[in-house]
Order: C-alpha cells, then structure tokens, then sequence
C-alpha cells in the first residue's frame, strides 16, 4: 500500500466515525454538542492550508487538479465555499460537490 492509499484510508476512516457521531447526535437531541459537531469538521481536510499529496488523497484529485487549487488559493486568496470552489479552473458543479464532502473551508 502506497503513502497516498494510507492517507486517504485514515481519512475515509475518521469521516465515517464522525459521521456517525454526528448522525447519532442528530437523531437524538440530548447528546447534540458542540464537541460533536467539532469533531466532524475536525475528520475533514482544510483545503486552504492542505498540500499537494494531501489534495491528491481526495478521490478524483489528481495531479493537475490538485495544482490547480493551489494556484488559484496562491492567486485569489482562501476558498470559502464549495461555489468558489468551481472558479477553480477544472472543477465544475459534480466535483466541487465530491470534493466538499471531504475538506473543511475554514
């Protein structure tokens, strides 16, 4: 297994734990906390401050794609939303949504 397989295997494993927290938070008002909703933003990847390998780890992130966004952060400053996000020469609609599903814009 390479480095990239690895980091996007430990990634994938804490979305789904965090999404599972948040999910039994939801579904039960009681245990719905902060600390909760902090965790699932923790899971995911800050796209403003990850690297290449990193963005590369995101599925469908290749090479160019992971330049791109790079570029475009160096140019235009943080992106904000996953909107922004499609102003990223590459990216339309369908793989700002894939993408956000994995990074934090924060």
């Amino acid at each position: 297994m390479n480095m990239k397989s690895l980091w996007f295997a430990l990634c994938a494993t804490l979305a789904c734990i965090c999404t599972q927290q948040a999910s039994a938070a939801l579904n039960n008002p009681v245990s719905s906390d902060q600390k909760t909703v902090n965790a699932v933003v923790a899971a995911k990847l800050a796209l403003n401050k990850a690297d290449q390998q990193q963005l590369e780890a995101i599925p469908g992130i290749g090479a160019k794609k992971a330049q791109a966004i790079l570029d475009y952060i160096k140019q235009n400053g943080p992106i904000k939303d996953k909107k922004q996000l499609m102003e990223v020469k590459g990216i339309g609609e369908k793989m700002a949504d894939r993408i956000a599903n994995y990074v934090s814009f924060s």
